[in-house]
């Protein structure tokens, strides 16, 4: 992993994933990564253990593309506002292939519309900082760079080492997107940890209130053979090599009881399903 030397860190972390990682481009094209991807489950895969993965890595992104469609109208920039709504569509597009993977090999048939509108908290596995309120800017940008740290990990791995060849094509497709991201989220850090006085303030106060909850990315098993201390050293590598750069430092924090993954949520996951879920509800056999 190269040095951080340039005055925008995010330049040096886009120069590992290439020019596809450094333009300002949102969903890598409009070429459809499943076509000719054989969607049968391989011999030896099992489809509940498959389904389960898919399905926690899609409530993720859901909940974290609902939480940044909040950002529309209140960002400090436009262009910023821009910058999180696209951020939030390559999610919603990520969560969307995932839901129905999920769908093709759990048994039921049910499409993306049923896990993303139809289940109830307590069914949802996404990790409990994706669902936190937003906050202040400071809040959200640190929240943007741990999380996609750790999915940017997740998916390179999953696009060469998952055993179903239509989860690694949803990874290698989401690669050069979460690398946007994590480019997106290291810029900002930068920018406000080596800004003003207030700046740096808001951006410890971010870290201090984020911490709390990342030992649940640093020590869930990613699935499929990944090896989770491998997983934790790349996103520890990254963060501090951002943080170093914008002045801050990783806060030590104890970790939290209890797993998103595992159903225990936050209070807060609720409401923002509701907001979510309410067209559909009202209008459960509408089209759109």
């Amino acid at each position: 992993m190269s040095d951080v030397s340039d005055d925008h860190v995010y330049l040096s972390l886009a120069e590992e994933h290439g020019d596809a990682a450094a333009r300002w481009a949102f969903g890598t094209g409009f070429e459809d990564p499943l076509h000719g991807v054989d969607t049968s489950v391989p011999a030896g895969v099992d489809s509940g253990e498959l389904a389960a993965h898919c399905l926690a890595l899609g409530d993720d992104a859901l909940v974290g593309a609902q939480r940044l469609a909040q950002w529309c109208t209140r960002a400090p920039e436009l262009e910023e506002e821009v910058a999180l709504a696209n951020i939030g569509l390559d999610l919603l597009g990520q969560a969307r292939l995932l839901y129905s993977r999920a769908g093709q090999v759990d048994g039921t048939g049910r499409g993306e519309d049923a896990y993303a509108y139809f289940r109830d908290p307590e069914e949802f596995r996404s990790v409990r900082l994706a669902e936190l309120p937003n906050g202040d800017f400071a809040f959200s940008v640190t929240r943007l760079l741990f999380l996609s740290c750790w999915r940017l990990a997740v998916f390179e791995r999953l696009a060469t080492a998952a055993p179903d060849p239509v989860l690694r094509a949803i990874a290698a497709k989401g690669v050069n997107e979460l690398a946007y991201h994590r480019q997106f989220a290291a810029d900002w850090t930068v920018r406000l940890g080596d800004g003003t006085a207030e700046s740096h303030r808001r951006m410890r106060a971010a870290l201090d209130a984020v911490a709390p909850y990342t030992s649940e990315l640093l020590t869930a098993p990613p699935g499929f053979g990944i090896d989770p201390a491998d997983v934790r050293e790349e996103v520890l590598t990254v963060l501090r090599r951002v943080l170093d750069t914008a002045g801050l430092r990783l806060p030590e924090a104890p970790a939290l009881p209890g797993q998103g993954r595992e159903g225990a949520h936050t209070e807060h996951l609720a409401p923002l399903l509701a907001e979510l879920q309410s067209v559909a509800r009202a209008h459960p056999e509408a089209t759109w």
